[in-house]
């Protein structure tokens, strides 16, 4: 059985996150979907939050699963005994900064964790999870972003009770 691990913040996920999960589900029979608990960083939503909105999020994808996890990755995916981790790149900066971390992984793993890097597709090529948080704190238009429940989740995290009026 070919498994990958696909590792992140997904704060919120986002349809360049989708994407990638989709396109992966079809070249591995099983992909879990790991949302980092990472101590460094305050994001808005819980650990328990994103997973769930990530459940809902790939309900229909029958080979995805979804589960948190804390620490190194290559310690998590050696007891999941997962070799293969996928990563999204949507430009040559994110090339850099994910191919530091593939290399290092295959290093603190001694070469049991390879990495598959998948190109957003174009369409979502200019999407961050950083770029949706700024753009509904000022309760802008995000449907372009997320899906519509996750949506509604961002704006009353940031204080709105209902979603943004479309124009």
């Amino acid at each position: 059985m070919k498994k990958a691990i696909y590792p992140g913040s997904f704060d919120p996920v986002t349809y360049g996150h989708l994407d990638v999960i989709r396109r992966a589900a079809e070249i591995f029979d099983e992909l879990t979907v790991s949302v980092l608990n990472n101590k460094l960083k305050t994001p808005l939503f819980s650990v328990e939050e994103r997973v769930k909105i990530l459940q809902e999020a790939i309900k229909d994808i029958p080979n995805v699963r979804v589960e948190s996890f804390s620490g190194l990755l290559v310690d998590y995916a050696k007891s999941r005994n997962v070799h293969v981790v996928i990563r999204g790149l949507r430009a040559i900066t994110d090339f850099e900064y994910e191919l530091q971390n593939a290399q290092t992984n295959a290093k603190l793993s001694g070469g049991a964790l390879d990495t598959i890097f998948l190109t957003t597709s174009l369409e979502y090529a200019y999407l961050s999870s950083s770029s949706v948080k700024e753009i509904a704190s000022f309760h802008g238009d995000i449907s372009m972003c997320v899906p519509d429940f996750v949506a509604q989740f961002v704006y009353r995290k940031f204080g709105f009770e209902k979603e943004r009026e479309r124009e």
